[in-house]
């Protein structure tokens, strides 16, 4: 059991985290004909709009309420209303998600309440999906935001049906790539299931060209399949952050779920395969089973890089879980661990202790690590540590095919060993030469 520590500091000094906004934005890309809408200031949809397009290398659609000091006095109902018509004469989106921010969460705009007066005066307004996530970027983090969306999606949008006992929900959280998600998908249609993937990045923001530019979405789970939601005979929620989503079609629905914390390394994706195949009543295809000998074989082939190796991590809660476990298998030790938001996983993570803290708080814990996990704000510690970094999370500006990156699966697991794996075998060679310098 982890003791989760807090440090007591007036300010945040070199932030790791990502605000909410930021997170649920992300998460509404993910289906399609969509367009996120930020009611708040231009700058914080500028902010967003940077970091998302430096991360994937993709146009990215957002919009914003455009909210000025006048506005702010007054009240947002105007802004809401004008930017919600705009987008629907100029666009044309099936659905608009509507993320808050700290400038009108704190001013404490009745969004709900403005989203039901707008559609008693346009009436023209019925087909349209508005889903709105409460996501104030003064409090949580990108994680929080993301599963803020994916609640909200699911609350607002499917319809009861008819069970398909073949058709499965899959609720895929924030720590999932386009990549990920793209092998997950495989992976469930080979056991003859049909997935509904609640955000389903691989389709949005893989890296792909479409045969013209469009001001939204152009892939992602369809409105047709969001209502069909309430059909699926089971849901497969991928990440801890997803359990509250879960919960939500467990009530609505009477849909049972089962939750797979991670999807990284041999004893996980084992444990996954047999769900697939439980529900299904298809073995495991050969295809899989030769992939699990392959990644043993991976695993012997590393470990003795991995063992003993000290590592920091700064990470949001959901991917530290993951990254942790997968590591501690092949033998590492976790010398610090930094997170952003709270989560029931941090408390039962198999190291001493967790910080929820900044860059400043991960630079002092580092101190003597082999190798630093993170995203690209970790670069300038590294060089000042000299310590390798291996990036992951959001925002990577400094490496390309962030959208095709894959951790999980027996696949995605074996090219993660590889990757760790031939930075551990550097240092080695570095201080072989070092050595025999010396000497």
């Amino acid at each position: 059991m982890a003791i989760v520590t807090v440090p007591n500091k007036s300010l945040t000094v070199n932030p790791l985290k990502q605000s909410q906004a930021l997170g649920a934005s992300l998460a509404f890309l993910g289906l399609k004909g969509t367009i996120p809408l930020f009611h708040g200031s231009q700058g914080c949809t500028a902010f967003a709009k940077v970091v998302l397009v430096r991360h994937f290398r993709e146009a990215i659609p957002l919009a914003t309420t455009a909210m000025t000091e006048v506005t702010t006095i007054l009240g947002g109902e105007e802004n809401v209303e004008q930017a919600i018509l705009t987008l629907v004469e100029k666009s044309n989106p099936e659905i608009i998600g509507l993320c808050s921010t700290g400038l009108t969460e704190t001013r404490g705009d009745d969004i709900e309440g403005f989203l039901k007066e707008i559609r008693q005066s346009h009436p023209e307004l019925d087909r349209l999906a508005i889903v709105f996530a409460p996501t104030p970027d003064f409090k949580g983090a990108l994680q929080d935001g993301f599963a803020a969306a994916v609640e909200s999606i699911v609350t607002e949008v499917p319809q009861e049906g008819i069970t398909k006992p073949d058709q499965i929900t899959i609720l895929a959280g924030s720590a999932f790539t386009p990549g990920d998600v793209q092998e997950v998908k495989e992976i469930v249609t080979a056991f003859g299931l049909k997935p509904i993937f609640v955000p389903d990045l691989s389709a949005s923001l893989d890296g792909h060209l479409d045969d013209s530019y469009s001001a939204i979405t152009g892939g992602g789970t369809t409105l047709a399949e969001l209502r069909e939601i309430g059909s699926s005979a089971f849901t497969l929620a991928l990440g801890e952050s997803m359990r509250g989503a879960a919960e939500i079609l467990q009530q609505r629905f009477a849909i049972p779920y089962e939750l797979f914390s991670e999807l990284t390394g041999l004893e996980a994706m084992d444990e996954f395969l047999q769900a697939l195949s439980d529900l299904s009543g298809v073995s495991v295809p050969e295809k899989y089973r030769r992939q699990r000998r392959q990644l043993q074989d991976a695993m012997l082939d590393t470990h003795f890089y991995f063992g003993a190796k000290r590592v920091s991590l700064a990470l949001e809660p959901d991917l530290l879980w993951s990254i942790v476990r997968f590591l501690q298998s092949m033998g590492t030790q976790v010398h610090a661990a930094v997170t952003t938001t709270r989560s029931p996983l941090l408390e039962k993570l198999p190291v001493k202790n967790v910080t929820i803290g900044d860059l400043e708080d991960f630079e002092e814990l580092a101190v003597g690590s082999d190798l630093l996990f993170g995203n690209s704000n970790l670069k300038a510690i590294a060089l000042r540590l000299d310590i390798p970094l291996y990036r992951l999370g959001i925002p990577i500006y400094d490496r390309l095919g962030n959208g095709q990156f894959t951790k999980v699966g027996y696949r995605g697991t074996m090219q993660l060993l590889f990757d760790i794996g031939n930075l551990f075998l550097e240092q080695e060679e570095e201080k072989a030469k070092h050595f025999s310098g010396n000497w």
